[in-house]
């Protein structure tokens, strides 16, 4: 299924409603509670949630949502026939919006048969957007202009590598030190797939648990810039074909063409 314009824009205002619902929560006092797997979630998560759904439910009725804030009530032998479905991460990055840093985004991907056809990243502060779609290209919107994104190909040394603000973790350390002349750049959320689609960033790696809807809108910017995201095997990341929705570890990268596998080598 491909996204037409008037099916992007319609996602666009679903993303900067929900945007405005974030931002209305992060502006004043809110409580902070805790999921079965202790990750943190804020009236803002809830809003941004049935902001999305409801405009999900009336631009594409047919089209299943899984959310991250619904995703329990949708077990893996019902999804399992999902050809084609939203792919919603309402606020991603609650800890950083708990840090009130403003690295936080709402997430919206299009997953057809296992793939991530289109992706659309909401930063609420600030109000940059970047949408794309492996194939087809990728762009910024952002104060009322938009440009096209291409990766930082062929990336030269050093090595700019994104790294996570709240989940660092001992293999990443050890993969930078094995990159030798590398700048590594803290940042939240998905914005770090965001940063390699626009050429500003090179390396993502990760070691440790995400889940399914923290990458998909990410992976189908940055394949549409040219980069890719690929599991430990060289694998394209694909979605839906299990029934956790955890991922496993994985490599974005500007330039495929870097030599990721020697990376990996302990």
């Amino acid at each position: 299924m491909r996204v037409d314009d008037a099916l992007r824009e319609g996602l666009i205002a679903i993303a900067r409603d929900a945007a405005d619902a974030i931002l209305a929560v992060y502006a004043g006092a809110f409580e902070v509670e805790r999921k079965v797997d202790a990750s943190p979630v804020t009236a803002a998560d809830l809003a941004a949630h049935h902001r999305i759904l409801d405009g999900l439910a009336a631009l594409t009725p047919a089209i299943p949502v899984l959310s991250e804030e619904s995703a329990d009530e949708v077990p893996w032998q019902r999804r399992r026939g999902w050809t084609r479905y939203w792919l919603v991460d309402p606020l991603d990055g609650t800890r950083e919006f708990v840090k009130r840093n403003g690295e936080f985004t709402v997430n919206i991907a299009l997953i057809d048969d296992g793939v991530a056809v289109f992706g659309l990243i909401q930063q609420p502060v600030g109000g940059a957007l970047w949408y794309g779609a492996p194939g087809e290209g990728a762009w910024l919107r952002e104060g009322g202009a938009e440009r096209a994104l291409r990766v930082r190909r062929p990336a030269r040394a050093p090595l700019r590598v994104a790294a996570s603000r709240s989940h660092p973790d001992p293999r990443s350390r050890a993969l930078l030190a094995r990159l030798g002349d590398a700048e590594q750049v803290a940042l939240g959320s998905s914005l770090k797939f965001c940063r390699i689609a626009e050429g500003r960033l090179d390396v993502y790696p990760r070691f440790g648990p995400t889940s399914e809807w923290d990458t998909a809108a990410g992976q189908a910017i940055l394949e549409g810039a040219g980069g890719c995201v690929l599991d430990p095997q060289g694998r394209p990341f694909r979605y839906n074909r299990r029934d956790t929705l955890l991922n496993g570890d994985f490599l974005a990268l500007g330039d495929p063409d870097l030599p990721w596998r020697s990376w990996l080598r302990e």
